[in-house]
């Protein structure tokens, strides 16, 4: 099976291997580059509870200063995984929406318990610190990095891409189904994505594509990659 991803390099390499350890042929396409942004400074032991809603906000934060004991709350599995791996050691994980995230925050947080910080990138699909101001809480949030589109891209990878099209796509984010759209539009691909499975986390990311004739669509959680090869 022909297996094309779209996340940066850093996100997907472990996917990369396994599926060519399964046989695949996996092709990379990055949409999105991601770059730091520079906050304020910030006394985090104010907070009695920290929340990312993606493995970037981890990655980009200054860790020197943070005690990784309070409760961390993240959006899912690979957010949490970074987590754990830079020290933070009280972690509780959604299923990979930020909806879940807000729920598993209610049910273990109380409001009075103190104020949260909410480290996040400057582009965000839902409001969560305005949605938990709503129930009460004292939240801050802080952006960290950005994510910009990639518009240059290999023509001798487009060219092969036309001449091996893949059976499926998996795309991550409204960001990357947008630059996803646009990419398909400048080389001019609109018609060869009939026999491919398009693979998107959320309504919202697949809705941006729809206009593209796909073979299928498929909805999925992180962490559902590998399963849903056995669905098609």
């Amino acid at each position: 099976m022909h297996i094309l991803l779209t996340r940066p390099l850093e996100d997907c390499s472990e996917m990369i291997l396994k599926f060519k350890s399964l046989g695949h042929q996996v092709s990379h396409l990055p949409l999105l580059s991601i770059d730091k942004v520079s906050y304020e400074e910030i006394n985090f032991l104010d907070y009695k509870a920290i929340i990312f809603t993606s493995a970037n906000a981890v990655k980009f934060l200054d860790l020197k200063q943070i005690d990784k004991k309070p409760l961390c709350f993240c959006v899912g599995n690979a957010t949490e995984k970074k987590a754990r791996s830079v020290g933070f050691q009280n972690v509780i994980a959604a299923e990979g929406k930020v909806t879940n995230l807000k729920e598993l925050i209610l049910q273990n947080f109380d409001r009075k318990d103190g104020k949260l910080i909410y480290v996040s990138g400057e582009t965000i699909s839902i409001d969560l610190d305005q949605q938990l101001l709503k129930e009460g809480y004292n939240i801050k949030r802080i952006v960290n990095y950005r994510t910009n589109h990639n518009e240059i891209f290999d023509e001798n990878f487009v060219e092969e891409l036309k001449s091996n099209m893949p059976d499926m796509v998996y795309v991550y984010s409204q960001n990357s189904a947008s630059s996803f759209l646009k990419f398909i539009k400048i080389y001019q691909l609109e018609s060869l994505w009939m026999n491919t499975n398009l693979m998107c986390i959320g309504e919202k990311t697949s809705s941006i594509l729809n206009e593209i004739k796909w073979k299928k669509i498929f909805l999925f959680n992180p962490g559902e990659e590998e399963f849903l090869l056995y669905k098609i």
